[in-house]
């Protein structure tokens, strides 16, 4: 035997099936913001998690980079500036690196990682086939066993208009860099114009330095750099990331507005095609809270359908996405439980909003009135 509970569960089911195309329908177009969502979601901590990959890679305490610039890869560090740095006191080494995307070979977006060959020790860099950089070498690259750019080891790569012979092939660990290649540094301040210039710096610590203290330091000499331990702070340096956060967070919001809209105009043709029904109901006993709880329900149903069915089609975008090289060689897609949490809220939102209006109309019926309705 079924307890209230879970015959009243069964009921508020049972009323979604009545118009199946509108329910349907309803649920398509809930899901298909709720996808943009979870989709976006992913792909934006993917990206985070890639980029934190970068970061972590050196095996430094934290990066600097100048303060404020719209994209990591146009922060700009003078030589001087590193070496002014590295005098400090509290400072173990220091490794700039001049990073660059362009499209390379049949690759659209190659990252390009100039560092000094003698700093391949600091970066942890896994030769897996071939060798190398050779000191001094200015028409070498290594590529990360993930890249995609269609030329193997011996094979010539151009860069802008300038050639290197793949000598290695590496493993960092950190996806974003095995996807990309690694270039001694001056080649690509050479082809990129930019000499004396580097993009960050990874800067490691003497043993017993209090680091917070030692970035503290950094950026009240130098106001125009900014130091960043974590993925939260590198936001200083990439104002990248601060905008994937606001647009992810526009997405959501229109997904809430039109979902809302979309679950209300459902729920009002019901409420009023059900006006007898809820007349009987008021009349039969049922209580205003009780009707009111049936149409959020009903609505709240509809909602958790489509955070279900956007979530599953997001995951199979994704994998979709990651088929295609250019994009697996370039980020590693991570799911994590709070970008599907995200999708989860935007639909019990959608589905609140969009039952505030259907419910109170519902609850207002005169039963008298509603039974007499045809």
């Amino acid at each position: 035997r079924k307890g209230p509970s879970v015959s009243f569960a069964l009921l508020i089911a049972s009323n979604l099936m009545r118009q199946k195309v509108r329910t349907g329908l309803t649920v398509l177009g809930i899901s298909i913001g709720i996808t943009a969502v979870v989709a976006l979601g992913i792909f934006v901590q993917s990206l985070k998690a890639a980029t934190e990959g970068l970061i972590q890679a050196g095996g430094s305490d934290f990066i600097i980079g100048r303060d404020g610039s719209a994209d990591l890869t146009l922060s700009t560090i003078t030589e001087d500036e590193i070496a002014a740095v590295s005098a400090y006191e509290e400072v173990d080494s220091m490794t700039g690196a001049l990073i660059a995307i362009s499209g390379v070979g049949s690759s659209p977006f190659f990252l390009q990682f100039g560092i000094e060959p003698e700093a391949l020790d600091v970066f942890e860099v896994q030769i897996l086939e071939g060798e190398r950089l050779s000191p001094g070498a200015t028409d070498e690259v290594i590529i990360g066993r993930s890249a995609s750019v269609g030329a193997g080891l011996g094979d010539t790569l151009k860069i802008h208009d300038f050639e290197f012979t793949v000598v290695g092939i590496y493993d960092t660990g950190a996806s974003m860099l095995d996807g990309g290649g690694i270039l001694p540094l001056a080649a690509v301040q050479e082809y990129e114009r930019k000499p004396n210039i580097v993009t960050i710096a990874f800067v490691r610590a003497r043993p017993g330095t209090d680091i917070e203290s030692l970035k503290a330091k950094i950026e009240h000499d130098y106001p125009n750099l900014a130091a960043a331990a974590t993925l939260d702070k590198v936001g200083d340096i990439d104002q990248g990331t601060q905008i994937l956060d606001a647009v992810e967070l526009g997405i959501s919001a229109i997904a809430i507005f039109i979902g809302g809209i979309a679950v209300m105009n459902t729920m009002v043709m019901a409420v009023f095609e059900r006006t007898r029904e809820f007349g009987i109901l008021r009349a039969l006993g049922w209580r205003t809270r009780r009707i009111i709880q049936m149409v959020f329900g009903e609505s709240l149903l509809l909602c958790l359908i489509a955070a279900a069915a956007g979530s599953a089609i997001a995951i199979g975008l994704t994998q979709l996405i990651i088929l295609f090289p250019t994009v697996s060689s370039f980020i590693e897609i991570k799911y994590t439980l709070n970008v599907f949490l995200r999708g989860l809220i935007v639909g019990v939102s959608v589905g609140l909003l969009g039952a505030i209006y259907p419910a109170f109309r519902a609850a207002r019926l005169s039963p008298a009135q509603a039974i007499r309705y045809e």
